[in-house]
């Protein structure tokens, strides 16, 4: 009876790079386009008004990326999103004021 043998792959933990850009950024990049183009379809100078902000916003990701971790921008979206308070336990229900009023022969 032989050995068996099966095939591993070093590369697991490898982010996917698309012309230098993880897929987070092209998506972000993308709906930009789709969002102008929904919106200046029928302008004058569309190509412009589109690709231009378009190829704009490419670079400054790239730019402001340069030298930061990966997922880099999901990180940073999702912490302006998160509460800026976080607790191990739920919040106590508050508890209410007993007021004493006049007249009252409490």
């Amino acid at each position: 009876m032989g050995l068996k043998t099966s095939t591993v792959y070093r590369c697991l933990d490898k982010k996917t790079y698309i012309f230098g850009f993880e897929v987070i950024d092209l998506f972000l990049v993308f709906t930009v386009l789709a969002l102008l183009n929904f919106i200046l379809g029928h302008v004058p100078y569309k190509f412009l008004f589109t690709w231009g902000p378009t190829l704009g916003l490419a670079v400054f990701i790239k730019i402001i990326k340069r030298g930061k971790p990966e997922n880099y921008l999901q990180h940073l979206i999702r912490s302006y999103f998160q509460p800026k308070v976080l607790s191990a336990f739920a919040l106590a229900k508050r508890r209410p004021k007993f007021v004493k009023l006049k007249g009252s022969k409490l």
